[in-house]
């Protein structure tokens, strides 16, 4: 058994997939003056959400209405589990870690969504093995990239409460700043030796650095303001990704219960350049994965440890509720359904969460999360995790087979 998991492990770790992710990993640490296009990431991205959801579409519309109910069922579960696999990053962070709480609960919200980016892979490697996924789980990615959104303003709206102060520590912390107390004639006056601008600069020099703004420029800000609950719901469910992926699966479902096959067996576009774009996407992702390590250096290694931790403890947990889920309600998973869900529970948001923290959470460091979720996290799934999952995914159905 040993030395079949090692084969199958050794196989899949070396897909020409993944030698691109490496190819890319390698250019930062070996300094090759070569920068990847952001034109033409925005591109790939945008092709891979949308062939994604657009396939994806086409497949639910095939669902069988007796059917409906246990898929519903299921994506509610996926829903719920992401939330609660983002309470339990919280937990693992606090006894793990020594960072500011508010940085734990942002932390805490990337892992309690997902990745698409780790999804697409995913089913580029699934396509190269031949195994089957059902038809439903774009959606699934859609809808679990959410829960992590809800878990990181949940964690800081009770660190608020509690006293969290402007530049995001709270009481016990080291920097952190009593509110003044107000008196006759004293509103705006500093306390005794007590000099303002000298206390919040290096708060307000970190809330200022924009980590997409160094590696991918984004083409708006975030806007002043108070933040309202339509801002937040906005940027929850209409973030660029969000939006394409959802609209390729309502294009895809739409034309599918009409009739119309959109996107062909032998389509050029949508189905014989998913590989080869995805080789690209991985290539650029790769590069920004690497540069993300040397922000760990100041993270302490319980929080280097959790980055590795995390996808292999709620990947497993993933296939173990979803077959559990398939036992319950006697639901058939395809073989790849196992594996995919497991990234979903196992991936950490580098896309929708972090929209979130620049417009809710600014007092938050806005490296940290993503030099975990990319620099550790994507790096792991990608390379080591994926094949791992489908070996424990082929132990767990095969120790306990649906009857």
């Amino acid at each position: 058994m040993l030395l079949e998991f090692w084969e199958n492990f050794r196989h899949n770790l070396f897909k020409p997939l993944l030698l691109f992710f490496y190819l890319g990993f390698l250019i930062p640490i070996l300094k090759v003056e070569f920068e990847f296009p952001y034109v033409i990431y925005q591109g790939l991205t945008l092709y891979l959400l949308l062939a994604i959801g657009w396939h994806g579409g086409e497949q639910l519309a095939t669902v069988a209405p007796s059917s409906i109910g246990s898929v519903a069922g299921f994506i509610v579960l996926g829903f719920v589990l992401n939330f609660v696999l983002g309470l339990l990053a919280y937990q693992l962070l606090t006894r793990m870690t020594s960072m500011r709480r508010i940085d734990r609960a942002t932390v805490a919200g990337y892992y309690g969504s997902d990745s698409a980016g780790t999804f697409a892979t995913c089913v580029g490697v699934l396509a190269t093995l031949g195994m089957a996924f059902d038809g439903y789980m774009p959606v699934m990615l859609a809808v679990m990239e959410m829960p992590g959104c809800l878990v990181a303003l949940y964690l800081v709206a009770r660190l608020r409460h509690r006293g969290l102060d402007a530049a995001g520590f709270m009481p016990g912390e080291r920097g952190y700043t009593a509110p003044l107390r107000l008196g006759p004639g004293a509103a705006t006056q500093p306390g005794p030796g007590q000099n303002l601008d000298a206390e919040y600069e290096p708060a307000l020099e970190e809330l200022e650095m924009s980590l997409e703004k160094r590696e991918h420029p984004q083409p708006t800000a975030a806007q002043p303001g108070p933040v309202t609950a339509t801002k937040l719901l906005r940027e929850v469910l209409l973030n660029p990704g969000l939006y394409l992926l959802f609209g390729g699966i309502a294009i895809g479902l739409i034309s599918g219960l009409q009739g119309q096959k959109v996107v062909h067996d032998d389509d050029n576009v949508f189905v014989a350049a998913f590989q080869g774009v995805l080789c690209l996407f991985l290539l650029e992702m790769g590069m920004t994965a690497s540069r993300h390590l040397k922000d760990l250096k100041t993270a302490g290694r319980g929080f280097i440890v959790f980055g590795v931790l995390a996808p292999n403890l709620f990947a497993t947990l993933g296939i173990a509720v979803a077959h559990s889920y398939a036992h319950l309600t006697h639901t058939h998973f395809q073989p790849g359904s196992y594996i995919l869900f497991a990234v979903l529970c196992g991936a950490a948001s580098y896309i929708a969460v972090p929209a979130v923290q620049r417009l809710a959470i600014p007092e938050a460091s806005p490296t940290l999360p993503l030099a975990a979720s990319l620099g550790l996290t994507f790096t792991y799934n990608v390379t080591i995790g994926i094949p791992v999952y489908i070996e424990v995914a082929k132990a767990i159905t095969e120790r306990f087979p649906i009857s």
